[in-house]
């Protein structure tokens, strides 16, 4: 299992559908197993070693959607629920790059790729995990009929775009050459074909006789899902919890411990719960940080985490295929550079993300291979308000009428009109506010307007103009490839930044006949990406944060990386 793992990272990032606001206290960014390297942080261990048995208690902070197939799911509680009992078919290193998990892979070309596939990984019910299950995944993801975000990361198979259109009866990239070995052919070779495929099976003998169209109301998702993960589902109470027993044949082991439960519990409890050792493990907020280490019969594993958090400018709208930079309020660069020197970055992280976060300069979080060291980048964006003032005074954003207030360079007045997603976090206001009072010390007359998480970013992925400078967030996920959030072709590209220098270096790292599978090359166009975004500022980077997570004392073997959790079947209780 992988809290917040890379089967949700890459499922999120692949997809971004899971960009969310903040809910129930928590951040939740939109999102772009093994392996403990160096940012991996181990619960305590015992003389005596593993022990078996035990009922394990873990926390949800909100309920359950409850589509428990992860070909369905839409919400990231839902994502924690299938990590317990779902494993994919590639995981993850703790350099976030691909490894064999269930299959290996050999291509020459990344054009075509040759999986192979472990023998004897059974499904929950019995049956044997067999390529023909992958097929009959991507065919669901392929069909027209599919209600999910997911066909994205099957479209880039040859023939599938045929298939999803009705004009043909199978997808000819797929070629099945015995129960353990499949032919993957992409419609071009990429750098990144493997890690944006999507690699989740999905039992074909359970879904046998289902169409594809009744598939997310089914039983099979909603009530009696299966997976091939070490815990199988034994009971659902919707709304509450789920009951979780060990799968005595999983192929990586048995695991330790005889069974979880998942209670939905209001974060608000949550350190009432573990104080009174009702609770084996559970994220929560950076708010929360010092009291939970008080407690001495828990332990706090922190690894650093790979989400960043920025302050966005709307530069112009989404025409329904690709962002038109047609709004002129903040397209003077010197007025977006300002506005970065004028916040206390520094400050602002250490108060609202607790001594767990950071200020960061690119629009990737410093734990990814791809990241730029910040002497590489042209700009540090250091506190310095003289300098805001100055560059304001250049841009010709002065106070004409004295009233302390700076008016455009046409001498109108000029707001700031910031947003922020609402939830029932009261720190969210107490920074929003932060943020633009660190605007008006340099003279920008700022106007905040709080905004229900539901609706928010429904209303960036719309342009909604009423959002002139926004705060959010973004989830990297393992697939270093930015694209998705940055090209001016990209809906998530919420400032609606449009340059041809950003396309082109993002397009270049993918470029097999560019970089081929030279690590080093592609991460320098990424560094070259990051150096422009920083020098363009169309969105000011703000923070990253650590993952953070509570465990009792009493259970043991679990481990936190930048890749996430290791397997919940490495995990057991000390019994006393």
């Amino acid at each position: 299992m992988k809290k917040k793992s890379i089967l949700i990272l890459a499922a999120l990032m692949l997809v971004m559908s899971m960009f969310l606001a903040a809910c129930s206290g928590k951040e939740k960014t939109g999102t772009n197993d093994s392996g403990k390297g160096k940012d991996t942080e181990k619960q305590g261990e015992s003389a005596s070693g593993p022990q078996d048995g035990g009922t394990m208690v873990y926390a949800l902070d909100s309920a359950p959607k409850g589509l428990f197939n992860i070909n369905f799911y839409k919400d990231a509680v839902d994502a924690e629920v299938i990590d317990f009992f779902d494993d994919g078919l590639i995981t993850y290193d703790d350099q976030l790059k691909p490894i064999p998990k269930i299959a290996s892979w050999e291509t020459d070309d990344n054009k075509v790729f040759k999986f192979t596939f472990k023998k004897g990984v059974k499904w929950h019910n019995g049956e044997e995990l067999t390529v023909d299950d992958w097929i009959f995944a991507i065919e669901t993801l392929a069909d027209k009929d599919y209600e999910g975000p997911r066909y994205e990361n099957v479209k880039t198979i040859e023939g599938a775009a045929a298939y999803h259109d009705g004009k043909a009866k199978e997808i000819s990239g797929l070629k099945k050459i015995d129960d353990y070995n499949i032919e993957i052919t992409f419609d071009k070779a990429r750098v990144n074909n493997l890690e944006n495929v999507w690699t989740y099976p999905m039992s074909r003998k359970e879904f046998e006789g289902v169409a594809v169209k009744d598939m997310l109301e089914s039983p099979q998702v909603r009530q009696n899902p299966v997976g091939t993960g070490p815990f199988k589902i034994n009971k659902i109470v919707p709304g509450e919890s789920i009951e979780f027993v060990r799968n005595d044949d999983y192929w990586q082991g048995k695991p330790h411990i005889e069974k979880i439960i998942l209670k939905v519990i209001d974060p608000s409890l949550v350190i009432g719960e573990l104080k009174n050792s009702q609770l084996d493990m559970t994220s929560f907020h950076p708010s929360n940080y010092e009291e939970v280490q008080k407690l001495d019969n828990v332990e706090v594993l922190k690894a650093p985490g790979l989400s960043y958090y920025y302050v966005g400018f709307r530069m112009g709208t989404w025409d329904g295929s690709k962002n038109i930079m047609n709004y002129d309020k903040y397209q003077d660069k010197k007025l977006r550079q300002a506005m970065a020197y004028a916040m206390n970055r520094e400050e602002w992280t250490k108060a609202f993300f607790f001594g767990l976060g950071k200020p960061v300069n690119r629009p990737v979080p410093t734990a990814h291979w791809i990241s730029a060291d910040n002497s590489d980048l042209p700009n540090q964006y250091e506190y310095d308000p003289e300098k805001a003032k100055q560059l304001l005074d250049e841009a010709g954003y002065k106070d004409v009428d004295g009233d302390g207030f700076r008016e455009d360079p046409k001498g109108k007045k000029f707001v700031v009109n910031f947003s922020h997603y609402a939830t029932d976090n009261p720190t969210f206001e107490a920074r929003a506010k932060a943020l633009t009072q660190y605007w008006e010390d340099v003279g920008l007359k700022s106007s905040l307007k709080m905004i229900d998480s539901n609706l928010y970013y429904d209303m960036l992925e719309k342009a909604d103009k009423s959002m002139e400078v926004f705060f959010g967030g973004w989830s990297t996920g393992a697939d270093p490839d930015p694209s998705a959030t940055w090209t001016s072709d990209a809906l998530w590209n919420f400032p609606r930044w449009v340059n041809k220098d950003n396309d082109q270096l993002l397009a270049d790292a993918l470029d097999v006949s560019i970089v081929g599978t030279d690590q080093e090359k592609r991460k320098q166009l990424y560094v070259d990406w990051q150096k422009l975004v920083n020098e363009e500022v169309p969105m000011i980077p703000v923070g990253e944060v650590d993952e953070v997570y509570a465990a009792s004392k009493r259970l043991k073997g679990l481990t936190l990386g930048v890749n996430g959790t290791n397997s919940s079947h490495e995990w057991w209780l000390e019994q006393k």
